[in-house]
């Protein structure tokens, strides 16, 4: 049996195709490998498929002297129901007209693309980002916007785009995106058993800054700010101010702000808002609490405070988010 014949043999399971390019960035194509590509029994038997397509003829060539065997080339990308662009080879470097074209044909048919740093280039080549929000490595959003002027390039947010073309930030940033895709795929049990998996956090909000100013606090505060996100976890439903957590912590309001936004590119109240949105997904797809119940027991105190930060936030009702995510974990 051949590779992409074995690949084809669970045809009912979503296919995800990876690009792999001479030059090949070897991290993001791992992002792409680690979250996509490994076997998962713990979450069923309708995991993802995976798949390497070469754009390439001959040898291809990774960052760090690896060599890379495809499963196959173009034709992988006709069967593919998410194509993940892992980077690309260099900013000036061309991109071939057949694999725009066949990146097109992909989307027409209703393939999901989605890109990890600078694939957004291929995507870009390939015309289907004109018109729309797309971002990349804040070194790059520069260079992005003035050779593609149709698109319009966040600058600084995570990963931006709709189910059927995505794009994120720099490297570490596609395991953001690609969670976000298992979480919309699988639900939000099977993206947190992921990201247990990977050591990472589970969410971080496509919006969040790209940039953080000091990513690294001095030890003291360290201890101190860990310390804070373990109480705050502990009592998440409990009412808190900026004056009230600066007590906690020994500073001024000040400077706490300046430190918590340093540390998590967030204030405290955004921060706050996302762990409690995050608490409120798992209720709805881990509960049948009403959603009185869960906004009582999340920190929102009225239903009509929760419905509107979680409809502003993920374009959806509770009740339809209910609905649709406890029906794909069934």
């Amino acid at each position: 049996m051949t590779e992409i014949a074995r690949i084809m043999t669970t045809a009912s399971r979503p296919l995800v195709v990876a690009l792999a390019y001479d030059g090949l960035c070897t991290f993001e194509f791992g992002v792409a490998v680690e979250i996509f590509g490994l076997p998962r029994p713990e979450l069923g038997e309708n995991w993802y498929r995976f798949a390497v397509a070469s754009v390439d003829d001959g040898q291809l060539r990774a960052t760090g002297g690896i060599r890379i065997v495809a499963d196959g080339g173009f034709e992988l990308l006709e069967q593919a129901n998410t194509i993940v662009i892992p980077g690309w080879r260099g900013m000036d470097a061309p991109v071939p007209q057949a694999l725009c074209e066949a990146l097109r044909q992909a989307h027409q048919r209703g393939c999901r693309l989605m890109s990890i740093c600078s694939g957004v280039f291929v995507l870009a080549a390939s015309g289907l980002l004109n018109g729309r929000q797309a971002t990349t490595h804040w070194r790059y959003t520069d260079e992005l916007q003035r050779r593609f002027p149709a698109i319009q390039v966040m600058e600084n947010v995570l990963y931006v785009g709709d189910n059927g073309l995505m794009t994120s930030a720099g490297s570490a940033a596609g395991i953001d995106l690609c969670l976000h895709v298992v979480r919309s795929d699988y639900g939000l049990d099977a993206a947190n058993s992921v990201a247990r998996r990977l050591v990472v956090q589970p969410h971080r909000d496509g919006s969040q800054t790209q940039q953080l100013k000091r990513p690294v606090a001095r030890s003291r505060e360290s201890e101190r700010l860990g310390q804070l996100f373990d109480w705050l976890h502990a009592h998440l439903t409990e009412p808190h101010t900026l004056e009230s957590l600066a007590h906690r912590v020994g500073m001024s309001p000040r400077t706490l702000l300046r430190r918590f936004q340093d540390a998590t590119g967030v204030t405290p109240a955004r921060w706050l808002l996302n762990e409690r949105l995050q608490r409120v997904q798992q209720a709805l797809t881990d509960s049948r609490l009403s959603i009185e119940h869960i906004a009582a027991n999340n920190g929102f105190g009225t239903t009509s405070a929760l419905r509107h930060h979680f409809q502003q936030r993920f374009a959806l009702s509770p009740q339809a988010f209910r609905k649709k995510f406890t029906q794909v974990a069934k």
